[in-house]
């Protein structure tokens, strides 16, 4: 998934919660999401680059540290 495509689908999908949040939380979940597309799209450059997986994702580990659910960013792949 491209980075655009990743934050628009967390825009959409956080829709809802929009109504529910201030303008000063709107602005902090929109940091937020562009640190975690940020994350990701540093990962699939590092993967893209042959580095190997595990060290890319010790690298997201340490990028997502404090932004989302888990140890990346929320977002793990079925293998």
């Amino acid at each position: 998934m491209n980075r655009l495509a990743f934050v628009l689908l967390a825009c959409i999908l956080s829709v809802p919660a929009w109504a529910q949040h201030s303008d000063k939380e709107t602005q902090e979940d929109i940091k937020r999401h562009r640190a975690m597309a940020a994350a990701h799209e540093a990962a699939a450059k590092c993967l893209a680059s042959g580095k190997g997986e595990k060290a890319c994702m010790e690298q997201l580990a340490i990028d997502c540290k404090g932004l989302a659910i888990g140890k990346y960013c929320g977002m793990r792949h079925a293998h």
